[in-house]
């Protein structure tokens, strides 16, 4: 964990998170080009290390998402087996899973008796079983 003041902040979304290289401005302007030695999840709160010893602080950007409910624990696994059938990034919590918007999974779901709800807010996806690191924190 790092500490101290960061010198700046850069919002990205999930896939700019998962990024090994690209150019990047921070929230200010700041522009660098991200070169990591490898592949990395940026989760909000990681920060970047400048050639300079700055700091960068990452922010997770708010997202277009889907919020799906289901009646009750095993109504809400079988819709998170649906959505794993399909191979489809998820956020799994105790009682909801957050997927991106897609209106043809939406009306699957809906028809699969979910609570579908677009929200708009960071997306923190499990990262697989064989990504070698961990999915979001609660």
């Amino acid at each position: 964990m790092w500490q101290g003041a960061p010198a700046d902040r850069i919002t990205l979304d999930y896939d700019d998170r998962c990024r090994r290289r690209f150019a990047v401005k921070s929230d200010t302007g700041l522009a660098f080009l991200l070169d990591l030695a490898g592949a990395a999840y940026l989760k909000e709160g990681d920060a970047l290390v400048l050639e300079d010893g700055r700091l960068v602080e990452i922010r997770a950007k708010p997202e277009d998402l889907l919020d799906i409910r289901g009646r009750n624990v095993l109504h809400l696994t079988t819709l998170a087996w649906h959505l794993g059938n399909r191979h489809l990034a998820a956020q799994i919590e105790a009682e909801r899973i957050v997927i991106r918007h897609d209106p043809v999974i939406a009306h699957m779901l809906e028809h699969q008796g979910a609570r579908v709800r677009h929200v708009r807010e960071p997306f923190h996806p499990e990262s697989g079983a064989y990504s070698g690191h961990h999915g979001h924190e609660h």
